[in-house]
């Protein structure tokens, strides 16, 4: 294998991101996903383990007895994503499972309170097609593409494998389905890469809230924006920041008052290894919270990635 051949590659591998989809278990609305929609050769598998450390303020719905909620979690997490072609564009899967140690105090009915969880919080399934600039190619033509615009669509699907009691406030799983249509581009000009996605999540109904009533979600639209800069080096850094609008909830009918309009910004830093390692870094931060999601995010991944 020629030297242009592994330095191609190598630009491939730092664009893979598998664990964007380890997001918190009640905020996974709001995840932030650099090169999405990046271009990559057919054929390629990439495993991805991930810590994620995540703090903050989760506001409850007015109705909830639930006060100052004040919560830490670690989450651990496996991933997996394989690229493929489907009539000449390129395809790709991603499976996310996360397993989460959650700990925290509150108040309840106005008393100081403190808990914990453990346990796998709801896997996901994400399924990318791209329309536009990124044709499905073998590695040996890869190493020749230079990829410029790019218009692709995707499906997120949580999936409700998450523990979850049915008396309790607070769980790791959501019991329910969750799926998320999302439209994105990208355009890179020399090192920059601009990139813009916007999407909408549905979800299901959960039919054992608190044993014997209905929790019913509105949709809610998301739409992220990032920029990111490619050292010669193939290290890259990127801004990325995304928006939440709606998602407000009803019990058994009743609305909660908690319409979310927030804003979050935040970075993530990969640096490859050779043609097969790499790690990243990234962070974030709620910048603006109306409702839910005010908390903030650190987390480390290796990936490893073979043909």
């Amino acid at each position: 294998m020629n030297n242009f051949y592994k330095y191609s590659l190598l630009f491939a591998v730092t664009m893979i991101l598998v664990s964007d989809l380890l997001i918190p278990y009640n905020s996974f609305s709001q995840e932030m996903e650099p090169r999405n929609y990046s271009s990559i050769p057919i054929h390629m598998n990439v495993a991805a383990l991930t810590y994620l450390y995540s703090t903050g303020d989760v506001v409850s719905d007015a109705t909830s007895p639930i006060q100052n909620l004040d919560l830490n979690s670690n989450t651990v997490g496996l991933g997996f994503l394989r690229s493929f072609g489907v009539f000449g564009k390129l395809c790709k899967i991603q499976i996310s499972v996360p397993y989460t140690f959650l700990g925290g105090t509150a108040k309840l009915n106005g008393k100081d309170t403190s808990g914990s969880r453990s346990g796998f919080s709801d896997s996901k399934v994400k399924f990318v097609l791209n329309f536009i600039g990124t044709p499905a190619l073998l590695p040996k033509d890869f190493v020749k593409f230079k990829e410029e615009f790019v218009l692709g669509t995707s499906l997120v699907i949580a999936l409700p494998t998450g523990q979850y009691y049915d008396e309790k406030l607070i769980n790791l799983g959501s019991n329910r389905w969750g799926f998320k249509p999302e439209v994105g581009m990208s355009y890179n000009k020399g090192p920059f890469y601009f990139e813009l996605f916007t999407g909408i999540w549905l979800f299901t109904s959960n039919n054992e809230f608190l044993k014997s009533k209905t929790l019913t979600q509105n949709p809610l639209f998301s739409m992220q924006v990032n920029l990111s800069y490619f050292f010669p080096s193939k290290i890259w850094i990127a801004l990325n920041t995304t928006y939440v609008n709606g998602g407000e909830t009803k019990v058994n009918g009743a609305l909660q008052n908690n319409f979310q309009k927030n804003f979050r910004g935040g970075l993530t830093l990969s640096v490859p290894v050779n043609m097969q390692n790499s790690f990243r870094l990234s962070a974030s931060k709620g910048v603006y919270t109306r409702a839910g999601g005010d908390f903030t995010n650190i987390s480390l991944t290796y990936q490893y990635i073979w043909f």
